[in-house]
């Protein structure tokens, strides 16, 4: 059974947090939430990785020990160790550390001194008031809590994009060889790139339906058959996404990748300008009366209602269905595009590679250039340089230069822009740099007004070129802290600096609709990875895919330039 490192990093969450509910030393623990980061937010897959001759005990933090525990999950999808404390402690235990306010120490109260295991036993406990007899909790907590469980239950389950794509990928490797199938393609929100996914969208053209099904059906990472059709069957798999799949002739392909593609409003929009042609448009063609005039390929079901094809990831009914009609759909961006990279870090900082290694790495994609921007000073926590530090490294950027064909690093900094909207770093040491990359990390819950006037001052100052994850939001753990956005945009194209879509999986930030915004206004983005690892550069693909849906196109991207354009870019300031 595929093991993905999302699988893998589960596991090693889990230990931690029971390890955490515990009271166990906590050196301990954090070596594991690490290891967990470290295989989750690898481009590839750990397993692929491994079988290409990867030792465990190079990805950073990770010792023998915690190797072999590695090995074991991604060999057994288990682990001794796991197992071991579920005997300590009850598995849903730690399903209570997803409710906002819980952390290991309440959880650890409540299971020991009310015995509470269970969402459904804290909510009749939250009820009937016992919560606030434990020492820490209070009547204040006790209803916090059962707003945080309302909350939970009528949340409904999604996946990351890249957590989701990794699924989707390795389910549709599985299909392709399974026999009679002539292809099989992910829809869904999945292929329009959205950011998130709730289930996904499986598409088979076969002359061998029963056994398509039936492999399908007996997938080994499939937990649960919800049906099985002669034509549909849905499953939940072990990571608890699901699945259905839908087999279809290949004269109705097209129209079953464009309705199962989606969204929704996209394609009701699209039948709805059918029916002023006179005809009908669903999963199984377009048709005239009861005669089928398309419904091959997706070009064949927008050409019959007068349109271009419009690429999955603006089918949103956002205006692409105007755009198309008067001609002026973009021409979106392709990862092919990018020649380099503005956002990436060493292991001088939290990076898990060396400078060579970044280089090398940057280099066998087809960069030009890739720009190295480690943290500054005011995050200790990644160990941030400070200016004897960051010189040091301009000094062996310019060695491994001079040594390197092809490949050029520009100096750069992710310096931090200060809570009253001033850089980390002297104006001395900036103006030495090729590239000053600024982010807040810290102060997120400022008032729109402070938080906006705080980025404003901080793209103002000469040397500021590009702002990093302008939003600071992490998908499903941090919300973005409040800004004017197109004040944002706007004194960007004023200051002549640029923003940052930063493609990291938790990231994907900026938004679409703010992507949008900004090229509205002539500001341009910058796709970049945020690598902190030389397989971090996979991820790319998914900023390109938010670039996508942002409508942005080459033109529009601003590491799609040469080097010698981008440098005229960048000092533009100056």
């Amino acid at each position: 059974m595929p093991v993905h490192n999302a699988d893998v990093a589960a596991v090693l969450n889990e230990i931690a947090d029971i390890l955490d509910i515990q009271g166990e030393n906590p050196f301990r623990i954090r070596a594991y939430r690490n290891a967990a980061r470290v295989v989750g937010e690898l481009g590839k897959e750990l397993g692929e990785l491994v079988k290409e001759g990867m030792e465990l005990t190079g990805l950073p933090g990770i010792g023998r020990d915690l190797a072999a525990k590695i090995q074991e999950i991604l060999e057994t999808g288990n682990c001794a160790t796991l197992n071991k404390l579920h005997k300590q402690v009850p598995p849903s235990v730690t399903q209570l550390l997803n409710l906002p306010g819980l952390g290991p120490r309440r959880v650890r109260a409540l299971w020991h001194d009310l015995d509470i295991q269970t969402v459904e036993q804290l909510n009749r406990a939250a009820r009937d008031h016992r919560l606030s007899e434990l020492p820490g909790f209070g009547p204040k907590t006790e209803q916090r809590i059962l707003e945080a469980i309302t909350a939970h239950a009528g949340a409904t389950a999604r996946f990351k994009l890249a957590v989701a794509d990794q699924y989707a990928r390795t389910l549709i490797r599985y299909l392709r060889n399974t026999r009679g199938v002539k292809d099989a393609v992910v829809a869904g929100s999945v292929r329009r790139m959205s950011e998130t996914v709730g289930d996904l969208d499986i598409l088979v053209t076969t002359d061998d339906t029963t056994a398509v099904i039936a492999s399908f059906v007996g997938y080994d990472e499939v937990r649960e058959i919800l049906s099985k059709g002669k034509t549909r069957s849905t499953v939940i798999l072990n990571s608890g996404i699901q699945v259905d799949l839908r087999v279809v002739t290949p004269d109705s392909f097209g129209a079953a990748l464009h309705y199962f593609t989606g969204s929704k409003a996209h394609n009701i929009a699209i039948r709805r300008l059918g029916q002023k042609h006179g005809l009908k448009i669903n999963e199984y063609g377009v048709f005239r009366g009861n005669t089928k005039v398309a419904g091959d390929t997706e070009e064949s079901v927008y050409r019959s209602v007068g349109l271009p094809f419009i690429p999955p990831e603006l089918r949103e009914d956002r205006g692409e269905i105007e755009a198309a009609e008067h001609g002026l759909l973009p021409k979106l961006v392709e990862l092919g595009d990018l020649k380099g990279d503005l956002h990436a870090h060493t292991r001088a900082t939290d990076g898990h590679n060396s400078l060579r290694e970044m280089a090398l790495a940057a280099k066998a994609r087809g960069f030009e250039y890739l720009a190295i921007t480690e943290h500054s000073r005011h995050l200790t926590v990644a160990r941030g340089l400070d200016p004897t530090r960051l010189l040091r490294q301009c000094d062996e950027i310019n060695n491994l230069n001079a040594e390197l064909p092809n490949i050029t690093l520009l100096k750069g900094i992710e310096v931090d822009i200060l809570g009253d909207g001033s850089l980390d770093l002297p104006d001395s040491i900036l103006a030495q740099l090729d590239l000053v990359v600024g982010a807040v990390h810290s102060q997120f819950h400022l008032s729109r007004t402070r938080q906006t006037d705080r980025l404003i001052k901080a793209m103002e100052h000469p040397y500021f070129n590009l702002l990093a994850h302008p939003s600071g939001r992490l998908l499903g753990s941090r919300e973005p802290y409040d800004i004017d956005m197109l004040k944002i945009i706007r004194t960007a194209r004023r200051c002549g600096c640029f923003l940052e879509l930063n493609a990291h999986p938790e990231r994907l930030d900026l938004l679409d609709t703010q992507c949008q915004m900004a090229r509205e206004e002539g500001v341009l983005i910058a796709v970049n990875s945020d690598a902190h690892s030389v397989h971090d550069f996979d991820n790319l693909v998914y900023g390109v895919g938010q670039a996508r849906r942002g409508w942005l196109g080459k033109t529009d991207i601003l590491n799609t330039r040469r080097l010698k354009a981008l440098r005229v870019l960048l000092k533009h300031k100056v």
